[in-house]
């Protein structure tokens, strides 16, 4: 699995599921806004919703609720991690990242841009809230 690198500041959720889905920002950003999803909409980093929307689009089955997260360890082999979550006016925003326990361990995919490595293993320094396990259908 490649990480894909998001390519409008606020598309991490985008990313997020073209790395699920194995295809490009753009591609995906075209799916998207098909759907009527955009990266400067608030509800693509602050609900569940049109990310569920594109894994269902691209037949990547998802849990039906988001859970909390407890461990590294007792994290599924494939999952959509809420990190960086903070509330601003009442509302909760956060950053979408991909876990992935690989065949060189476990890592977690980030597709902020300004990273030097999107696959990263610095566990101790992520601050996951909650997860959404996925699986390929």
């Amino acid at each position: 699995m490649k990480p894909v690198v998001q390519l409008e500041g606020t598309g991490c959720g985008i990313a997020a599921v073209a790395t699920l889905a194995g295809v490009g920002y753009r591609e995906m950003q075209g799916v998207a806004n098909r759907l009527g999803i955009f990266a400067d909409d608030p509800r693509l980093w602050s609900e569940t919703g049109y990310v569920r929307r594109l894994l269902k689009e691209y037949r990547i089955r998802s849990a039906r609720t988001e859970v909390p997260f407890t461990s590294w360890e007792a994290l599924p082999d494939l999952a959509l991690l809420a990190v960086k979550w903070h509330k601003a006016r009442d509302h909760a925003f956060w950053h979408w990242v991909v876990f992935w326990r690989g065949p060189y361990g476990p890592v977690v995919l980030d597709s902020k841009r300004g990273l030097r490595r999107h696959l990263r293993t610095d566990f101790g320094r992520m601050k996951p809230k909650w997860l959404i396990p996925v699986s390929s259908m």
